[in-house]
């Protein structure tokens, strides 16, 4: 008798939590879709022939990041309102393309590695409400893949229009000085030649980095979900499935 009741408890508390599963799974499902953006066809993807601009999308593991070429900004920095991408195209110069991350301020500039990362950071980051952000730039020289050989990169290509809407969002991200139109610089960064600049809006749990990225994405007209890219691997492999993007070959040094 007391195997036979154990055995029934066992197999109701089983069905409760394979219900419980579903139920998340579910929610997921209906969150992923009620919030999925679609994209905009008049911008992306380019038309076939016409001008379009290469990025990248860079995955560290816990954390993403935007490639964008630094000439293009340039071609953008005399627009009316742009002094922040101006000062990036100029302070920058010497360099062929910018990594461009957004973050919470503590969580970015105490956290260089994942090795480096604690549970109670973690947790303050995400769930503490109006954390400060920062924006964190890095000059790349040549292929953006030598330089992050151990990360997973998508490149998105996009029209010059679509191009237009993601520079006039990334400037508009960028916190101004006191009484200054100019980017408020930070220091330095965490690796290679790099800088912080503090940042407008604030992190946490349902504003992540990869969320701030497929804003930008959204800008230029590229479908993403953000339920999925509260994630860096979830925000690509939606890059991947659902706007048909492909992860970008390894880099291969010239001999």
């Amino acid at each position: 008798m007391l195997h036979l009741k154990l055995t029934l408890a066992l197999r109701t508390t089983a069905r409760r939590v394979g219900l419980s599963l579903a139920i998340v799974a579910l929610v997921f499902v209906i969150a992923t879709i009620a919030t999925a953006r679609w994209g905009d066809r008049s911008l992306w993807p380019p038309a076939p022939g016409a001008p379009s601009t290469e990025l990248f999308i860079v995955n560290h593991g816990y954390h993403a990041g935007i490639v964008v070429p630094r000439a293009m900004l340039a071609e953008q920095r005399n627009r009316p309102g742009l002094s922040a991408i101006g000062y990036l195209a100029t302070r920058f110069r010497d360099f062929d393309w910018l990594e461009i991350g957004w973050g919470d301020e503590a969580f970015y500039r105490e956290v260089p590695t994942a090795e480096s990362l604690t549970t109670a950071l973690a947790m303050r980051a995400l769930f503490r409400p109006g954390n400060p952000s920062v924006l964190h730039v890095v000059g790349v020289k040549g292929d953006p893949r030598a330089m992050f050989p151990n990360s997973d990169l998508v490149r998105v290509g996009i029209s010059d229009a679509g191009f237009v809407r993601l520079v006039d969002t990334l400037d508009a991200t960028f916190g101004r000085g006191k009484g200054s139109v100019m980017p408020e610089q930070l220091g330095p960064g965490l690796y290679g030649t790099s800088l912080f600049f503090r940042a407008n809006g604030t992190f946490h749990l349902f504003h992540v980095c990869n969320h701030w990225i497929a804003d930008l994405l959204d800008a230029a007209g590229v479908p993403n979900a953000p339920v999925l890219a509260t994630l860096p691997s979830g925000l690509l492999l939606d890059l991947k499935w659902r706007s048909g993007l492909v992860r970008s070959s390894p880099f291969t040094p010239k001999p």
